[in-house]
């Protein structure tokens, strides 16, 4: 994190120049009203109680009980751990500045703060297409699944999205450090996303703006594609299967997977898709709010409770303690 920090204030004093910039942000909240940040409080530290002991206890049995070492379990741990991670990046920050009245946040933590943000929401979404690959695997190609999906591959599927995606945050910060922000540092934000650290530069922001698009395309579109192949080919197997109970049973076992995806892009379409948000500022912290607090909140319960071998490995977990 030092390493990190002191390469953010090197390339920063390369492009500073003459100019005046700005050493701190100052983060608006999702509230000014005074009332309101008691509810905040109380709200968002529930949400993340609940979302690190959901997620870290989903770690602990995929862990700690040996039936769980399989493929689609090891995606899972690491999908915990990706919204355990993307949670601690805002929230916590957020919650230390009401508890203090403090809105200041400096240049390094910034920038430092949307990096990680970035790593863990596109994580997510790499991730999310890896488990669609696995379930097709084991739907489609039942009896090579052990082949198909040996140790190297699951290694190799589990480190690619990680690389790639701190491949994106490193672009879009790299692109970002030349930026110069001259008079407000006001970002009506609760924590520092690329979105509207772009709108309050007086840098030109067009290259950024275009490998924003182009990259933020590529991303969402080609982890889609491969779950939306995967499900097409699921579906197809299921449907030709003659015993009902087959079926029953073959869905079941992409149900969870299947309501996570649902909630991951079903709120990014109704966010960035709708037209009934006309205003960016309160776009971006509707949308950093699912994807940051509740879809990583509600992951832990829809494995838990869709899935019975989550359900006994949790048990067993807590009889333990």
């Amino acid at each position: 994190m030092k390493t990190l920090c002191s390469f953010l204030q090197v390339g920063r004093n390369m492009h500073q120049g003459n100019q005046t910039t700005v050493s701190e942000f100052l983060l608006r909240g999702l509230s000014n009203w005074a009332e309101q940040q008691k509810l905040l409080l109380v709200l968002f530290l529930g949400m993340y109680l609940v979302t690190v002991g959901g997620n870290g206890l989903i770690i602990l049995a995929v862990g700690l009980d040996s039936y769980l070492h399989t493929p689609m379990y090891l995606f899972l741990a690491n999908l915990s751990f990706a919204d355990l991670s993307s949670i601690s990046t805002s929230v916590p920050n957020m919650l230390m500045n009401i508890q203090t009245k403090s809105q200041s946040i400096s240049y390094e933590s910034c920038i430092t703060q949307m990096y990680f943000s970035i790593v863990f929401v596109v994580i997510d979404n790499f991730l999310l297409g890896v488990m669609a690959y696995d379930r097709f695997v084991a739907i489609c190609h039942p009896l090579s699944y052990t082949t198909i999906m040996e140790p190297r591959l699951c290694i190799l599927l589990t480190v690619i999205p990680w690389v790639l995606s701190n491949a994106v945050a490193l672009t879009h910060t790299l692109l970002l450090l030349p930026l110069l922000f001259c008079d407000s540092n006001a970002l009506p934000h609760f924590f520092c996303d690329l979105a509207p650290l772009l709108r309050l530069s007086c840098s030109d922001t067009v290259v950024n703006e275009l490998v924003l698009l182009v990259v933020g395309l590529s991303v969402i579109t080609f982890p889609f594609s491969l779950i939306l192949f995967s499900y097409v080919r699921i579906v197809r197997a299921v449907l030709r299967l003659a015993c009902t109970e087959g079926k029953w049973k073959a869905f079941s076992t992409c149900g969870s997977h299947l309501a996570v995806v649902l909630l991951f892009y079903g709120t990014m379409v109704g966010v960035y898709f709708c037209p009934s948000f006309t205003h960016p500022d309160d776009r971006d912290q509707i949308g950093a709010v699912l994807f940051t607090v509740v879809a990583p909140m509600m992951n832990p319960f829809i494995y838990s409770l869709r899935n019975k071998d989550m359900k006994g490995a949790l048990r067993k977990l807590i009889c333990r303690k």
